[in-house]
């Protein structure tokens, strides 16, 4: 299948000046927000605490369950209702101050639903407690991975095509990953262990879209006989490959749209991540990591 027409070029490397301009202020923007302005928002994995998903037979109002975490002391809980759940459906999340009521946290809040609502009545759907010591072995060893797989990825480029080549796609990368982490933290979205996997989705799903460029650039780079302009064959190289990038990203991009609109609280968060990461994703794989080649590499005349 093919959606755009063979011979169709695009002179990308040639609007790389306007790309760096324009990643570069959203980088900016990203930096600013994830270490001066907002931060990010981390979730019950990263911070510590209480996460109950309950479940009511019987119309429950968000007050309601307000006022039955108060009777115990738990009247700074975030009360949220499920989109996408059932009609009386709420998530209770609490982010742990204290560290000796940890293990029983979760005991308690569960027992003033039951005394409030009637156990009877009342569906745990879920009961997650992560203590202190827990969510800071979990954030550092979330944010090494992601580190981990950059530096793996740039021994493995550099093996499979050269130096220039792997600092360009690593370059994409982190382009990526900082862009969709600061949009996290400008809209104060959940920095959970579901978002790290999205992320290393991410990672993934731009690195391959990268490398199939690469393979073409290479290949025709192998067909030339004598000098040539590396600037022209990589803009002819991304056209070659832009019908089947087009596919590829509108296909996840649709999928995750679904998920984002229908796949209700819990994968919401992913979803966003990896829509995010598809657009920003396929944009620097055809105008930041070809470019970045370029810089890096010497032109035989």
């Amino acid at each position: 299948m093919e959606l755009i027409r063979p011979g169709f070029r695009v002179d990308f490397i040639g609007y790389r000046k306007y790309a760096y301009i324009l990643s570069g202020i959203l980088i900016a923007i990203s930096l600013a927000s994830l270490f001066f302005i907002r931060g990010l928002n981390y979730g019950i994995d990263f911070a510590g605490g209480l996460e109950l998903q309950v479940a009511f037979k019987d119309s429950v109002e968000t007050g309601d369950v307000r006022n039955a975490m108060r009777t115990v002391g738990l009247e700074q809980a975030a009360i949220q209702s499920v989109s996408g759940g059932e009609a009386n459906e709420f998530l209770i999340r609490m982010h742990q101050i204290e560290e000796d009521p940890t293990k029983s946290i979760s005991t308690v809040a569960e027992n003033a639903l039951f005394q409030a609502f009637g156990k009877e009545k009342v569906d745990i759907r879920r009961a997650e407690v992560v203590g202190a010591a827990v969510s800071k072995d979990l954030k550092t060893k979330g944010l090494l991975s992601i580190l981990y797989a950059c530096i793996g990825l740039l021994v493995y480029i550099w093996i499979r095509f050269e130096l220039s080549y792997s600092v360009g796609a690593i370059a994409a990368l982190v382009h990526d990953v900082i862009i969709t982490m600061g949009l996290f933290s400008l809209l104060q979205k959940e920095m959970s262990l579901t978002i790290i996997a999205a992320l290393l989705t991410i990672v993934g799903y731009s690195l391959n879209d990268t490398i199939v460029i690469f393979d073409r650039i290479r290949e025709n780079i192998k067909k030339q006989t004598g000098s040539f302009d590396l600037a022209s064959l990589m803009s002819d190289s991304i056209s070659q490959t832009l019908s089947r990038t087009v596919l590829t990203s509108l296909t996840v991009f649709l999928v995750a749209l679904c998920l984002f609109l229908l796949g209700g609280n819990v994968i919401h968060d992913f979803a966003f991540a990896m829509l995010v990461g598809v657009v920003v994703g396929t944009y620097s794989s055809m105008y930041i990591a070809s470019p970045i080649v370029l810089l890096f590499s010497r032109v035989k005349k």
